[in-house]
C-alpha cells in the first residue's frame, strides 16, 4: 500500500486517462450496486428542489454524480474537478444538457474555494489520500461550506476489524466475479487497488468529520467495503 498520496498522483491520473472510456462499464463490474450509491448522495442533499445551491463535485468522473444532483436539482451551479482531462471530457459530453456547470482538470486538492459552497460530494476519490491529509482535506471541505451546507463521500473503506475486513474482501471478490474472471480481478483489479488506494476506517473517519465540527454525521449508505457518509456545516 503507498505510504504518500503525493506519489500517487501520476498513477491514478495515467489509470484513469487510459480507463476513462470504459468507465461507465467497468466502474458498474467493480462497485457494487454502484447507481444506488452515488443516487443517495443526490437524495441526502437537504435543500428544496427548486433552490440554486451551489456544489462542488471533487474527482467527478464522467460526471455520474453531478448528472444525479443536476436531475434532482435542475437549478444547481456545479463546479466539476477531476485530475484526468479524459474524464472531464467525458463529463462534458454526458452533462452537456445541463447549464451552469463548470469544469476544472486539476487535483482537487490544489482547487482554491473561492466562494462558499451548498455542497461538496465526492465519489471513489478521497481514498487515494492518506489518513492524515484526508483529515486536512475534510477540514479544508468544512470550511468552504456555507452554515448548514453538507458533505458526502461515496468511497471505499475499512471495516472496524481485521476480521470485518476479510469479510469485506471476500463479499467484493463475489460481487466482482458476477461480470469479471477471478484470474482477472487477481491479476489486475486487486493490485491496482493495492498499488492505488488508501481506505481508512469508516467509524475513524465519522469521528474525524465530528472532531471537525459537522454535526448530524451520519452513513446514508453501506454495502460492506463502500459506504457514503458526511454531514452538516
Amino acid at each position: 500500500m503507498p505510504e504518500k498520496d503525493e506519489d500517487l498522483t501520476e498513477i491514478v491520473k495515467k489509470h484513469f486517462q487510459d480507463e476513462a472510456a470504459e468507465f461507465d462499464k467497468i466502474i458498474h463490474c467493480l462497485v457494487p450496486f454502484y447507481n444506488n450509491m452515488i443516487g443517495s448522495i443526490a437524495y441526502a442533499i437537504p435543500f428544496n428542489n427548486s433552490m440554486h445551491i451551489k456544489v462542488a463535485d471533487l474527482g467527478c468522473g464522467t460526471g455520474n454524480v453531478s448528472k444525479n444532483i443536476k436531475e434532482r436539482f435542475p437549478n444547481a451551479k456545479i463546479v466539476c474537478i477531476d485530475l484526468a482531462e479524459k474524464m472531464i471530457e467525458m463529463a462534458e459530453i454526458k452533462l452537456s444538457e445541463y447549464g451552469n456547470i463548470t469544469y476544472h482538470v486539476g487535483d482537487f486538492r490544489d482547487f482554491k474555494f473561492d466562494e462558499d459552497f451548498d455542497a461538496v460530494v465526492s465519489s471513489l476519490a478521497l481514498h487515494h489520500l492518506t489518513n492524515e491529509n484526508k483529515k486536512r482535506f475534510y477540514l479544508q471541505i468544512y470550511h468552504a461550506l456555507r452554515p448548514g451546507g453538507v458533505f458526502y463521500n461515496a468511497d471505499s473503506v475499512l471495516g472496524a476489524s481485521d476480521r470485518l475486513n476479510d469479510i469485506y474482501m471476500e463479499k467484493w471478490k463475489e460481487y466482482m466475479n458476477r461480470n469479471i474472471s477471478m484470474g482477472k480481478i487477481e491479476s489486475k483489479w486487486l493490485p491496482k487497488h493495492e498499488e492505488e488506494d488508501i481506505p481508512a476506517k469508516l467509524v475513524d473517519q465519522l469521528d474525524w468529520l465530528r472532531d471537525i465540527g459537522f454535526r448530524d454525521v451520519d452513513v446514508i449508505w453501506k454495502y460492506y467495503n463502500f459506504a457514503v457518509y458526511g454531514g452538516l456545516k
